[in-house]
């Protein structure tokens, strides 16, 4: 099951922002860019997209912000520490 949600900009209304996690907000960010990119649509589609796509950035903002406050919670002295482990948390 995908975590990315999509939807039809023209037919259908988009999911609440709040709701949405990180990942999908992304997804959804990206398509938007490569929509805006394309050209295709309206002025006022073209404008609604853009409208969406900053909150959709800022949203992805927030909760970034939220999770580097989590991380920081987890360190006994509340000081940032630099990241020693592996870039791809796979290995």
């Amino acid at each position: 099951m995908s975590n990315q949600l999509s939807f039809d900009h023209l037919t259908m209304s988009p999911p609440e922002i709040s709701d949405l996690t990180f990942e999908q907000t992304l997804a959804e960010l990206q398509n938007i860019v490569q929509e805006l990119e394309s050209g295709d649509g309206s002025l006022d589609e073209s404008l609604s997209r853009y409208e969406r796509g900053m909150l959709l950035a800022q949203h992805c903002n927030e909760l970034l912000d939220k999770a580097d406050i989590r991380v920081r919670e987890l360190l006994p002295t509340g000081e940032e520490a630099d990241f020693s482990g592996p870039l791809d948390s796979r290995s």
